[in-house]
């Protein structure tokens, strides 16, 4: 067991190298310069179209609303990362790991554009009459590439159990048990009770769950880091400051290695908000849509709504605190509670366990169905029903099982996934353009309602 978790830590290193990361921001980066700075001159529009919602959308082919497609794909998204993620961060790379949290996120946003109009553009209909797509089916129409389509759903399936289910199930029972005492395993029992009464649904049932549980628990967890703001207003430039000094300096981090700093403002970015892992185009692939474009666009946004509003507040407010510098042996979720705790006395720790809690278990419904989708690629229909069953099963054993071994094995899968949907962005780059122009064609003309 000990040499299967080294194996999977030492694949893990290679995986998540230098190349991994040039080769993420690097595909946002271009995706950006041939769609001219989309994100950032279509980003209100885009989220007229994410809460607004189109007019007679419910008539469009699709499986759920835009809406419910963007909450899905947030509900995977919004985890842990935002919360643990963002800590090891600023205790790893510093203060300035924020600012390339930042910038990954900006570029991502196009990114996960590509990723939604892909999605929409080479999805299928199954034999239920459900929509199926994502990087698996844009990788097989697009690039008539099938072998490279299945080595991303295999990966996704793998990656399902572990980073899905086992890892966030283990993250709330063990919080709830540090805040509350409770017993692991109780919490585990009611944990699978409620994934399974959801996730057993299929995709309209996640969806309805996560358009109530992810707007709730990020409305709230946002509130609170801007109530912590707001107390601490005097502390705020000066952590604003210090991201940005840092970012070009890495004075935070022994020995000023201003790469350590890019390095984990970077990987923690892209843990967060999921651009170019290939994960969210499979929920954006179930929406309802007049035009591959449209939900491109909604798309687009969480990445925003991911990083650059919830994140911030977790990173802002832990540079606050300032307790990253001498953090020892409290990292991740730890050093965020005791840090919301300090800056909000009485119920900041809870406000954080709240969030964990809440993230975590939307996470755990986002992933089954992207684990499901994968393994009906592979297998055919039949095998949705078996995968949910162990999906529930593994949800029950993160949480009295020890997760080093997963942990690594997860996070190394969630690597692999990310090279063939980078390399499909890069190659159907011409496609993303293409049914742009179309779409903002057919927007100016009025043939399609803005």
């Amino acid at each position: 067991m000990a040499a299967l978790q080294s194996f999977f830590e030492n694949l893990g290193n290679i995986v998540w190298g230098p190349f991994m990361l040039v080769l993420l921001v690097g595909t946002g980066v271009l995706l950006t310069v041939r769609l001219r700075g989309l994100q950032f001159t279509k980003l209100f529009y885009a989220l007229k179209q994410a809460f607004g919602g189109a007019k007679n959308q419910h008539r469009e082919p699709g499986d759920v609303s835009h809406f419910a497609a963007l909450m899905t794909a947030l509900s995977a998204t919004i985890g842990t990362g935002n919360i643990a993620g963002v800590a090891t961060a600023v205790v790893s790379g510093g203060p300035g790991a924020i600012f390339w949290m930042w910038v990954t996120a900006i570029f991502g946003m196009a990114t996960k554009y590509a990723e939604g109009i892909l999605a929409v553009r080479f999805r299928t209909t199954n034999s239920r009459g459900e929509m199926a797509g994502g990087p698996m089916y844009y990788i097989e129409r697009g690039l008539n590439m099938k072998w490279l389509a299945i080595l991303f759903a295999l990966f996704a399936v793998f990656a399902s159990f572990g980073i899905g289910s086992s890892v966030q199930s283990n993250s709330v029972a063990q919080s709830i048990h540090a805040t509350f005492g409770t017993n692991t395993a109780l919490t585990g029992v009611v944990l699978t009770i409620l994934t399974a009464v959801v996730i057993l649904g299929g995709i309209k049932s996640i969806a309805r769950a996560a358009s109530v549980i992810v707007p709730i628990m990020a409305i709230v967890y946002v509130l609170g880091g801007l109530l912590i703001l707001v107390l601490n207003i005097e502390s705020v430039w000066p952590a604003v400051k210090l991201i940005f000094t840092d970012a070009f300096s890495g004075q935070a981090v022994a020995g000023g290695a201003l790469g350590t700093v890019i390095r984990f403002g970077v990987a923690r970015g892209v843990f967060s908000n999921e651009a170019g892992m290939g994960s969210a185009p499979i929920a954006a692939a179930a929406a309802k849509t007049d035009h591959p474009g449209r939900q491109a666009l909604v798309s687009m946004t969480g990445t925003f709504l991911d990083t650059i509003i919830v994140c911030s507040i977790t990173g802002i407010v832990l540079v606050m605190g300032g307790l990253y510098a001498g953090a020892g042996n409290h990292t991740g979720a730890a050093l965020t509670t005791l840090t919301f705790h300090q800056l909000l006395p009485g119920w900041g720790g809870y406000l954080v366990t709240f969030g964990l809690v809440f993230f975590a278990y939307s996470t755990i419904l986002g992933w089954c169905y992207y684990g499901e989708k994968c393994a009906a690629y592979l297998l055919g229909d039949w095998a949705v029903i078996p995968y949910r069953v162990v999906y529930v099963v593994s949800v029950m054993l993160g949480t009295v099982v020890s997760l080093e071994l997963v942990w690594a094995a997860s996070d190394t899968f969630n690597g692999l996934m990310a090279i063939p949907n980078l390399i499909a962005l890069l190659l159907l780059s011409g496609v993303v353009v293409k049914e742009t122009n179309h779409f903002f064609s057919k927007i100016n003309s009025g043939e399609l309602p803005k």
